[in-house]
C-alpha cells in the first residue's frame, strides 16, 4: 500500500525540512522505494540533498499537487514524500478540499500522514491549535517534536493540545537533539545523511554520532508504522 507523506508545520525554522531528510535517508536505508516531492521554490532541501529521488511541485495553481496523487497511484508500494514550504497551509487544506484527496485516496487504497513538525515555541502551539481546528486535522496526524529546535516542549504540555491531538487517534515521534555543529558540518558539505556517514566526510566518532542519531530516529519511525 502506498502512503503519502505531507511534512508541515507552517512556520519556517522548526525543522520540516530536516524531518524530510529523515525520512527520506530512513526509506534509503530500508531499501523501501519512495518519491519526493519539494514546494520550496528557494532552498528545497529535499532537491538539494536527495535531488535523485525529488523533483520541484511549486504551489502557483490549483492543481499542483495532483502530481502527489498520480505518484502514488502509479506504484502502489512507493512512498510519497511532500516537503511543505512555510505558509502553504492554507493551499494544502484548499487542494485536499478542493479535489476530495481523502476520498479518492480511500478509493485507489492510499493511506494519507499529516507530520506537523514543532519547535519548543510558542508560535508552535499556536500553529497546531490552528491546525486541529480546522479542516486538515481529518488527517492521520503525526505530531513531531523536535528536539534540534529546543528541548522543553512544556508550554505544548500545558496547552492540553497534545492530549486533544491523541484523542483524535494522533502519534507522536520526538525527533532527538543531534549536536548543533555536526548539523552544520553536514549542511554546510550540502551532502545527504548517507553521504556523511561515510568515511571522508566527517571524523569517525561524528560520523558514529550521526548513525546513532538515524538508527534511534529509524526505529521511532517504524514503531509509528510509517
Amino acid at each position: 500500500m502506498s502512503h503519502i507523506h505531507f511534512i508541515g508545520g507552517e512556520k519556517g525554522g522548526v525543522g520540516k525540512s530536516l524531518l524530510a531528510r529523515v525520512l527520506a535517508q530512513h526509506f534509503i536505508d530500508r531499501q523501501l522505494p519512495f518519491v519526493g516531492f519539494d514546494t520550496d521554490r528557494s532552498h528545497g532541501a529535499l532537491l538539494r540533498y536527495y535531488a535523485d529521488f525529488a523533483s520541484p511541485v511549486p504551489l502557483d495553481a490549483h492543481d499542483s499537487l495532483d502530481r502527489v496523487v498520480e505518484a502514488a497511484a502509479d506504484q502502489p508500494t512507493r512512498r510519497v514524500l511532500v516537503d511543505l514550504a512555510a505558509q502553504t497551509q492554507a493551499g494544502l487544506v484548499r487542494w485536499l478540499d478542493d479535489a476530495g484527496v481523502a476520498e479518492v485516496c480511500a478509493e485507489i487504497g492510499v493511506g494519507l500522514n499529516y507530520w506537523h513538525v514543532m519547535d519548543a515555541g510558542r508560535d508552535s502551539v499556536d500553529l497546531l491549535a490552528s491546525w486541529l481546528d480546522g479542516a486538515g486535522a481529518a488527517l492521520p496526524l503525526v505530531l513531531v517534536l523536535n528536539e534540534v529546535r529546543g528541548e522543553n516542549f512544556g508550554l505544548l504540555a500545558e496547552s492540553g493540545l497534545l492530549e486533544r491531538a491523541q484523542a483524535r487517534g494522533a502519534r507522536t515521534l520526538r525527533l532527538r537533539k543531534l549536536p548543533d555543529a555536526l548539523l552544520q558540518k553536514i549542511d554546510g558539505a550540502g551532502i545527504s545523511f548517507w553521504a556523511a556517514s561515510q568515511p571522508g566526510k566527517l571524523g569517525l566518532l561524528d560520523r558514529q554520532r550521526l548513525k546513532g542519531w538515524l538508527q534511534r530516529t529509524g526505529a521511532e519511525i517504524e514503531a509509528l508504522g510509517a
